[in-house]
């Protein structure tokens, strides 16, 4: 009886929708423009399932772990609302969904916010004339206050083996770049101190529509990485900005984007940082894998991009035990790492991915060799990270304050993506305050972080 009164009471005001947010910084995009559109339509985002008049779960389904993470997700709001919408990547995977969780109200792919929308409209009134204003210019975002993914295009071209993501979420599509920039201003204009440019395939951004010329504010501009990055860059003018580029494959036209980093213009804004998914070097499993370029011309780029640009930071993922893979093809990667020195790197144990065509390679690796190999992996690059690090002890670094406490504060350098990279911990200070920059002294590292005080 009280919890139908309650119900009453919720309905009476204006409709609350629930959220929950999985996946990769993509899945997290389209979970801001559906919540954006929500807002600026009227509805409330309820903080608790029994808040809620529905719930929506944005849902990630790359691998098996993240398969299985989404449908306890879409269970547990199942059990504690009874009225789910699921969107995302695992609803792309045929009726996955629908087999495990057969009330959801409905199901849809990635990027699917009109799709959403209509079904919230179906279950839940829309609110009476709703107010635009309650809606910030940058929309709702889920990061904090001072920076903010750009997604500047879906999709993917590359047919990777291990890979089921153009299934998902179709061929590549790029942003018209007057959209993309204007979506930026909208961000800085709001305080964010941090772009985070991503996309499946960074590099190849206009490929699909021929980097057909596009217009912002009137002004020409090439619908291309290396203009984009440019364009970007040059919002940070009267404003401190911090542009970083994820999901760059490397393709030759990457050699243009390096110079910009240390332009006087740009430099402090287009950060020396590349994300660059490399995920072997033994070109036997690269083309097994069907990724583009060799390690040897990877190695002879990556020299080059340090010769332009000796600040730059190289952050990469691999994969080991792919199927096929030899103890020679192995070594052969850790030949590359020691060689290549990179900064940041993340390793994945290979793990088969439904639907996926290396699934049906031969010569798959065994549990524990796979695990084997990637401790081998990690322990080498823990190794070469340390050093990277201890080269920084005794300088000077700009650093981008994520959180002050008592103790002090969690920041980030240039170096550092939020969430998948190391931090700067700073020893306490007055002048330090979350979203803004400080300059502080390195006074000591270990193999994944440093720590400074404020100079």
């Amino acid at each position: 009886m009280a919890r139908d009164k309650a119900r009453r009471t919720r309905k009476a005001a204006a409709p609350k929708v629930g959220f929950v947010s999985l996946g990769c910084p993509k899945a997290l995009v389209d979970s801001e423009r559906i919540l954006t559109q929500l807002r600026a339509e009227g509805y409330l985002v309820a903080p608790s399932y029994e808040d809620a008049d529905l719930v929506v779960v944005n849902t990630c389904g790359f691998i098996d772990a993240a398969v299985e993470e989404s449908l306890e997700a879409i269970g547990e709001a199942l059990a504690a609302n009874g009225k789910v919408i699921v969107t995302g990547c695992l609803g792309a995977k045929g009726d996955i969904v629908r087999q495990a969780h057969p009330r959801v109200l409905a199901v849809t792919g990635p990027h699917a916010t009109d799709e959403v929308m209509q079904t919230v409209h179906a279950h839940l009134r829309k609110p009476h004339d709703p107010y635009t204003d309650l809606v910030p210019p940058q929309g709702i975002k889920l990061t904090p206050r001072h920076y903010a993914y750009l997604k500047i295009a879906e999709g993917c071209n590359h047919r990777c083996t291990f890979c089921v993501i153009p299934s998902m979420r179709g061929d590549l599509t790029s942003r018209p770049i007057g959209d993309v920039i204007q979506e930026a201003e909208a961000l800085v204009n709001a305080g964010v101190k941090e772009l985070l440019v991503i996309s499946q395939d960074t590099s190849a951004y206009g490929v699909d529509i021929k980097y057909r010329t596009g217009f912002w504010h009137g002004r020409p501009l090439k619908t291309r990485m290396t203009e984009l990055a440019a364009a970007l860059a040059g919002l940070g003018r009267d404003t401190p900005l911090w542009v970083r580029l994820h999901y760059v494959y490397p393709y030759p036209h990457v050699d243009e984007v390096i110079p910009l980093m240390v332009e006087t213009r740009n430099k402090g804004k287009l950060l020396p940082y590349l994300d660059v998914p490399f995920q072997h070097a033994s070109p036997r499993i690269l083309k097994a894998m069907k990724r583009p370029a060799s390690s040897e011309n990877n190695l002879a780029r990556i020299r080059r991009w340090r010769d332009i640009c000796p600040a730059l930071t190289i952050r990469s993922t691999f994969i080991v035990g792919f199927p096929g893979e030899t103890e020679a093809d192995f070594e052969q990667l850790l030949e590359f790492l020691e060689e290549a020195q990179l900064d940041r790197v993340g390793c994945f144990a290979y793990s088969p991915v439904e639907g996926a065509a290396a699934n049906a390679l031969p010569g798959h690796v065994p549990e524990t060799i796979k695990e084997e190999r990637k401790a081998r992996f990690m322990a080498l690059q823990e190794t070469i990270s340390a050093a990277r690090l201890e080269r920084k002890v005794g300088g000077m670094l700009t650093v981008l304050v994520d959180t002050v406490g008592a103790k002090g504060a969690i920041a980030r350098s240039a170096a550092d993506a939020p969430e998948i990279d190391g931090v700067v911990h700073v020893a306490p200070h007055a002048s330090l305050k979350a979203g803004e920059f400080a300059r502080v002294k390195i006074v000591s590292s270990d193999a994944h972080d440093l720590r400074g005080a404020v100079a």
